[in-house]
């Protein structure tokens, strides 16, 4: 049989409680799980972290799951998937008005590579109001951020973000 293996593919800046609620449960679906930052042409120079930053931020969080891997890449994610030999590409939904968007990525990924199936995750009621964006804003106001990104990661995005 061959190996069901999933791209998660996201910006990450910073990774949230909301994308590790994703990634966790995508990681019991399939039998492997590439987390890929990707770098959107429309946000580019606007990042707080580097790719490589964002990387590291994710592998810290899920270091505890022996099927998820973390990998960047900039280009056509239909492309993406194929070198990978990717089944699907997991989406996590937050609200109705992330569907519209999100359903024509997985319409123009499709017809870019017949192989791979776009799967929709709704968020939990918990994380989803959560944004990397929101997050970001709270923490460079001098909110708390501990209800809304991992622990083992809260003291470097605090960090950084009081930094930039």
């Amino acid at each position: 049989m061959k190996e069901r293996i999933a791209i998660y593919p996201g910006s990450f800046d910073p990774v949230t409680e909301g994308h590790l609620e994703i990634i966790r449960r995508s990681s019991k679906l399939f039998d492997k799980i590439i987390v890929v930052v990707m770098t959107n042409y429309r946000k580019t120079g606007l990042y707080a972290f580097s790719v490589e930053e964002r990387m590291e931020l994710i592998r810290k969080c899920t270091g505890d799951l022996s099927n998820v891997s973390v990998d960047s890449y900039m280009g056509l994610l239909a492309d993406y998937a194929k070198a990978k030999n990717a089944t699907a590409i997991v989406k996590g939904l937050r609200a109705v008005s992330d569907f519209e968007d999100e359903f024509q990525q997985a319409l123009v990924n499709k017809k870019l590579n017949e192989e791979v199936e776009t799967v929709f995750l709704a968020a939990s009621s918990e994380h989803m109001f959560l944004s990397s964006s929101m997050i970001k804003q709270i923490c460079q106001l001098g909110g708390d951020i501990t209800p809304f990104v991992p622990g083992e990661i809260k003291n470097e995005i605090i960090e950084k973000l009081k930094k930039g």
